[in-house]
C-alpha cells in the first residue's frame, strides 16, 4: 500500500510542478551527456582548460540530476525512467559527433541558456503552488546554469 502524499501541496499542483521539473531534469540530463562527451573529445590549443572546465561542469550537472529526480519523487510523482524518455522531453538536443572546441563551447552555452529558460517557469509554478522546496532547488539550478553560461561566454571572448 502506498501512503498518500500529504505535504501541504494539493495533488494537481504537485503533479504540475513535478511535470515542469521533469522537463528541467531532462534538459539537464541531455546537457550532462553532451558536456561529458565534449570533455572526452575536446582537442586543440585550449585542451587543458576546456577539458577541466567541461569536467567541472559535467560533475555539477550529474549531482543536480539526483536532487531533481528525488524532488520529483518527494512530490509523489515517478521520475522519468530512461535516457530515451529524457531526450524526447528535453529542449536541448543530444550531441551528434564531436565538433571543434569553439563549437563545443557554443553548444554548451546554448544548452545552459536553454535550461535557464526551462527552469524559470518551474519557479513560478512552485511559488504559486506553495512549494518552496522546489522553488529553492530550481533557483539554485538557475544560478548554477547562469554561472556555467558566464564561464562559457567568457571563454569565447
Amino acid at each position: 500500500m502506498n501512503a498518500k502524499v500529504n505535504i501541504g501541496i494539493n495533488e494537481p499542483s504537485r503533479k504540475q510542478i513535478a511535470e515542469a521539473l521533469a522537463k528541467l531534469l531532462a534538459d539537464t540530463y541531455v546537457l550532462y551527456g553532451k558536456t561529458h562527451s565534449f570533455h572526452w573529445n575536446v582537442t586543440g590549443p585550449n585542451f587543458p582548460q576546456l577539458h577541466e572546465l567541461f569536467g567541472a561542469q559535467y560533475n555539477e550537472l550529474w549531482t543536480s540530476l539526483d536532487e531533481m529526480a528525488e524532488r520529483i519523487r518527494a512530490l509523489g510523482v515517478p521520475a522519468p525512467v530512461s535516457g530515451k524518455a529524457m531526450a524526447a522531453m528535453a529542449s536541448i538536443k543530444e550531441a551528434e559527433g564531436a565538433p571543434v572546441a569553439a563549437e563545443m563551447v557554443k553548444e554548451l552555452l546554448a544548452g545552459h541558456e536553454a535550461a535557464i529558460k526551462t527552469a524559470r517557469p518551474v519557479v513560478e509554478l512552485a511559488q504559486a503552488g506553495g512549494d518552496e522546496g522546489t522553488a529553492d532547488l530550481v533557483i539554485g539550478r538557475i544560478q548554477a546554469h547562469e554561472k556555467a553560461a558566464w564561464m562559457l561566454r567568457a571563454t569565447l571572448g
